[in-house]
């Protein structure tokens, strides 16, 4: 398709009906009108080939291409966003910029709020947006990290050079402390026989220590899969269920859930939390300053209590 034959004023109006599924709603956040607003979206039908807003009885909703379209409609906004809002110095007191990082709830969990009070300290008018990364956008990596300032992950799970190490922590078993399975010190019998929580266990997701596990012979035997750390220790909590945690997490919500923190039996490799980003952004000066903030958060974050 030759780009230059579009309109390109047809992405907002796209962007805004694919979100708000209603002509109405969708002209009023564009400030258009809805004629205006109608035109646009039977232009954008014509180009298509398809209806992309499909009415059923007072409502609209989204056709299978408009639900295909969303995401991918929402980074091209920002990535238009970003492009645009570029400046040649930045200045952080008057800035009113986005940063969107992405990452897994952990992440967020443990250094979300010193992250967040740093940005607001010497940027108050910019705005921070923590989002979970999806497995779609960590499988598209590390091209996804052109529509993000970056992600937030443990080394191994994206191919990108540009990298700030954020936190150290390690892996760590959880059980309800009542569990009378349990004696003193976890075994590896308990590791094979015990029923398991696991969060993100997926084909391509396995933790590292699941699979360090399964190297030495040590199935876990799943019983219950989660896509959130935050969720997996209620759902340890009063049962015989191990969970396999981040031990700065399960510190912070030992006394909550009446957890006990184990050691594993046999040597685990340690968890290493990057900020990973895209090269088009080295000579950017927000996110340069961005880099900077993060760089003095993660010194703060250097022992287990820093974010807990």
């Amino acid at each position: 398709m030759d780009l230059r034959s579009l309109d390109m004023n047809l992405l907002l109006p796209l962007h805004a009906l694919l979100e708000e599924r209603s002509v109405s709603r969708a002209a009023e956040r564009l400030s258009l009108s809805q004629p205006a607003l109608s035109a646009s979206l039977a232009k954008l039908r014509r180009l298509f080939g398809d209806e992309l807003l499909v009415r059923h009885g007072n409502t609209y909703e989204l056709s299978p291409l408009a639900v295909s379209l969303r995401e991918r409609t929402w980074g091209a906004v920002q990535t238009m966003d970003r492009l645009f809002s570029a400046q040649a110095e930045f200045d952080p007191a008057t800035s009113d910029r986005d940063f969107r990082i992405l990452g897994a709830d952990y992440a967020f969990r443990i250094a979300g709020r010193e992250i967040s009070l740093a940005v607001s300290a010497a940027a108050p008018h910019a705005r921070l947006t923590f989002e979970t990364l999806t497995r779609e956008t960590l499988e598209a990596a590390p091209e996804s990290l052109r529509d993000c300032d970056g992600m937030i992950l443990p080394h191994g799970f994206i191919g990108s050079e540009r990298y700030l190490d954020v936190l150290d922590d390690r892996w760590v078993v959880v059980a309800w402390e009542e569990n009378a399975e349990l004696g003193d010190a976890l075994t590896e019998h308990d590791l094979a026989t015990l029923p398991w929580v696991l969060a993100m266990n997926r084909t391509t997701q396995y933790t590292p220590a699941v699979r360090q596990m399964q190297t030495l012979g040590i199935e876990p035997r799943v019983e219950v899969v989660t896509p959130s750390f935050a969720t997996l220790p209620a759902l340890v909590a009063g049962t015989r269920r191990l969970g396999l945690l981040q031990e700065r997490l399960a510190l912070a919500v030992q006394s909550l859930h009446g957890l006990r923190i184990l050691e594993f039996p046999v040597p685990m490799a340690p968890i290493k939390d990057a900020f990973w980003w895209n090269s088009l952004y080295d000579s950017d000066p927000g996110h340069q300053w961005l880099r900077g903030v993060l760089a003095e958060v993660a010194a703060g974050l250097a022992s287990p209590d820093g974010g807990a």
